[in-house]
C-alpha cells in the first residue's frame, strides 16, 4: 500500500477506519481498512456509499478533533447498497506511536512478487497495470535506455544477467519473461521453470514460439513444463496491443497467485483476494 505509507509518513492528521465486524453479505471483509486523512485516503472497504459514509463520518472526526468512534452501516436500499449484510466500522485518530506501528505492519506485509524480465512495451505496459495491484513488481533489464521509460513507481533492475534476479526470487513468485531476444527469452524461461517454485511463468509470443522454446527445453535436457503460460494474456483473444495483453496477462498472474496462497487452506482469505463493490 503505497498510498498509505505516503499518507502516514506525511504531515497531515489521519484516521484509521478498519471493519471489524460484518454480519451478512459485504463487499469487504473483517480486516479491510482505510487511511483516511482531511484531502486524501488509501485503502478502500468496498466502495459505494459505505465508503463514502465511512470517508465522511472520519472527516467530521478529523475536523471536530475526535480520537475515536464507531459506525454500524446498514448495506441497504436506504444507502444505495443491496448487499444486506450490516458492517461495522471502528475509527481511531492516529498518533505519532499508531503511524509508526501501522507502518512497521505494512513493511513486514509479504507482497506476492512479480518479476517482468523486459522493459519493452509489453513489459512496460504490464507494470503500469500490476503498479495498481497489491504485489511487489520488479521490472528488469539489461538496457538501460528501456528501463528509463519505466512507469513512474516502478521499481526498475539494471542487470547484465537477469537470470540471477529468476534465482534470488522469493518462492511462489511470478515471472514473466518479454525481453527483446527470443535466445534470451528462452534461457530466462527455462530459468524460472526450473526453480520448480513459481506461481506463474509466462513467456510472451505465439503458439508456434512455444513449440519452438520446447523443442530448445528438450534439446537441453529439459521436459518440456505444463507449468509454462504461451501466449501470455490469450483470454485477449488475438488483440496484440501490450495493454490488452497486459491487462489479461494481469489476470492471469492474479489467478496464479489466488491458486498459490491457497494450497494452504488458511491462506484463502489472503488480502490479495479481490473486493467489489455490490
Amino acid at each position: 500500500m503505497t498510498g498509505a505509507r505516503n499518507i502516514l509518513t506525511g504531515g497531515a492528521a489521519v484516521i484509521h477506519a478498519v471493519i471489524t465486524g460484518v454480519k451478512g453479505s459485504s463487499p469487504r471483509e473483517v480486516g479491510a481498512e482505510i487511511f483516511i486523512t482531511a484531502t486524501g485516503l488509501a485503502g478502500t472497504i468496498g466502495g459505494g456509499q459505505a465508503e463514502w459514509h465511512t470517508v465522511r463520518r472520519a472527516r467530521e472526526m478529523l475536523a471536530a478533533g475526535e480520537m475515536r468512534s464507531r459506525s454500524e452501516i446498514v448495506l441497504g436500499p436506504e444507502i444505495g447498497q443491496c448487499c444486506g449484510g450490516t458492517i461495522t466500522v471502528e475509527f481511531q485518530r492516529l498518533g505519532d506511536s499508531q503511524r509508526a506501528a501501522h507502518l512497521a505492519r505494512l513493511e513486514d506485509a509479504v507482497l506476492p512478487h512479480l518479476l517482468i524480465l523486459g522493459a519493452g512495451h509489453v513489459g512496460r505496459a504490464l507494470a503500469r497495470v500490476a503498479l495498481t495491484l497489491p504485489w511487489r513488481v520488479v521490472l528488469v533489464d539489461t538496457r538501460a535506455d528501456e528501463l528509463a521509460l519505466a512507469p513512474a513507481g516502478v521499481e526498475t533492475r539494471l542487470t547484465p544477467l537477469p537470470e540471477a534476479d529468476i534465482a534470488a526470487a522469493p518462492p511462489a513468485s511470478a515471472f514473466v519473461i518479454t525481453t527483446h531476444d527470443h535466445g534470451l527469452d528462452f534461457l530466462l524461461t527455462l530459468a524460472a521453470l526450473r526453480r520448480g517454485d513459481g506461481a506463474y511463468v509466462g513467456l510472451i509470443g505465439s503458439k508456434t514460439k512455444r513449440a519452438r522454446f520446447e523443442r530448445f527445453a528438450r534439446d537441453t535436457g529439459d521436459v518440456p513444463s505444463a507449468q509454462l503460460v504461451c501466449p501470455i494474456g490469450a483470454a485477449g483473444l488475438g488483440d496484440k496491443r501490450p495493454e490488452i495483453i497486459a491487462l489479461m496477462t494481469a489476470q492471469e498472474i492474479f489467478t496464479a497467485f489466488q491458486n498459490a496462497a491457497c494450497t494452504n487452506p488458511t491462506s484463502c482469505t489472503n488480502p490479495t483476494s479481490a473486493s467489489g463493490q455490490v
